[in-house]
């Protein structure tokens, strides 16, 4: 088992404001970041927190990244825009463009806003949080750098294209769901191969198009497979998803698309052309109360979760949870005991320390 080390929220915190900063990033938008990385810790999302720090590291230190971007808004109407992110950190644009969907929300009803020229933009899960404050129904989505097979296909044409909405409860905790549109995040993964550990059946495939368990097979040259893997499990639903995602996010905002959306990893492939510009984002935000009185919307959520509570539980299990339950107690556990990182995140960030002089 891989060596654990905890760290607390606010130090991981404040480690990555510096990063982000040694860079030239504004302090407001080095917070910013840093809070969405922040929050994928708290909630359990290993894969998208800190673990991710030294890929920007690396992007901002060969310069692929803008440290300072000009975030525009090139094309509006009252309830919609499209953003261009001016190439800069997806952790930064991504909530500067959420904020523009759901100010548009609460004046016009609803906001919808698609991004381009932007890149990787953290947990899709952080953006429909933000909107619950404002008592919004949030949504939010991005494309990604391919790494997923299309049903029947044997190499990589999609990204994990991930999708999230959350709807606010009155006493009951909100129903938060973040999704990839993949059999797993790609993030699982590289937790299992850094763990030196099998990944489930149908998650992935190897690069001659075969089913495999090995991480390692799908990161050389294999692929990744749609939300319910094959046919019969229903992964013509998931690759379905995929390309929704796609379209919103970059078709619709002018960013590339599919195979040609740029990588965000320096080990990953760079595509052949470009159709657009960088990553694409897609934002939405609905105001309750231009559709029902807020709070009979919300004792109604907490009617339904309640109820889905009381199902009778299955065999060798404790009943249904609620969509954001898992990260819920994630988040207690881990501002109470502090953040765990395997040695390989830990070894990672002490590399950034000692090339950019930051104390971890």
């Amino acid at each position: 088992m891989a060596e654990i080390e905890l760290f607390t929220p606010e130090e991981l915190f404040e480690f990555s404001v510096r990063v982000f900063r040694h860079f030239g990033v504004p302090e407001q938008d080095a917070q910013t970041a840093a809070t969405v990385l922040q929050a994928a810790d708290l909630r359990g999302i290993d894969s998208h927190g800190v673990a991710r720090l030294h890929t920007y590291f690396d992007m901002l230190t060969l310069g692929r990244i803008a440290p300072k971007p000009e975030v525009t808004i090139v094309r509006e109407s009252r309830s919609t825009a499209t953003v261009d992110g001016g190439n800069g950190l997806g952790l930064v644009v991504g909530p500067k463009a959420n904020a523009i969907a759901m100010a548009k929300a609460l004046t016009a009803g609803s906001g919808w806003v698609s991004v381009r020229n932007t890149n990787h933009f953290g947990i899709a899960g952080f953006y429909v949080l933000e909107a619950l404050k404002h008592d919004l129904i949030g949504w939010a989505m991005t494309n990604t750098t391919k790494l997923v097979a299309p049903l029947w296909g044997a190499e990589r044409m999609l990204g994990t294209n991930p999708i999230a909405i959350a709807f606010p409860g009155l006493e009951e905790p909100p129903i938060v769901i973040d999704m990839a549109t993949t059999a797993a995040a790609y993030g699982k993964i590289e937790i299992a191969r850094r763990a030196n550990k099998p990944i489930p059946t149908g998650w992935a495939i190897d690069r001659s198009g075969a089913s495999t368990t090995d991480p390692n097979a799908m990161i050389d040259g294999g692929a990744m497979l749609p939300l319910g893997s094959d046919r019969d499990r229903g992964g013509h639903k998931g690759y379905g998803l995929a390309v929704m995602v796609d379209v919103l996010s970059a078709v619709l905002s002018g960013a590339n698309w599919g195979p040609f959306v740029p990588p965000f990893a320096l080990r990953q492939e760079i595509p052949t052309r470009s159709v657009g510009k960088g990553i694409g984002h897609f934002f939405g935000a609905l105001r309750i109360d231009a559709f029902i009185d807020t709070n009979e919307f919300k004792r109604q959520i907490d009617d339904l979760v309640r109820t889905l509570r009381k199902t009778r539980p299955a065999p060798g299990t404790t009943g249904p949870l609620i969509p954001g339950d898992p990260e819920r107690e994630a988040e207690a556990t881990r501002l109470r005991e502090g953040i765990p990182l395997v040695a390989a995140v830990v070894d990672e960030l002490r590399d950034i320390s000692r090339q950019t002089g930051v104390p971890l």
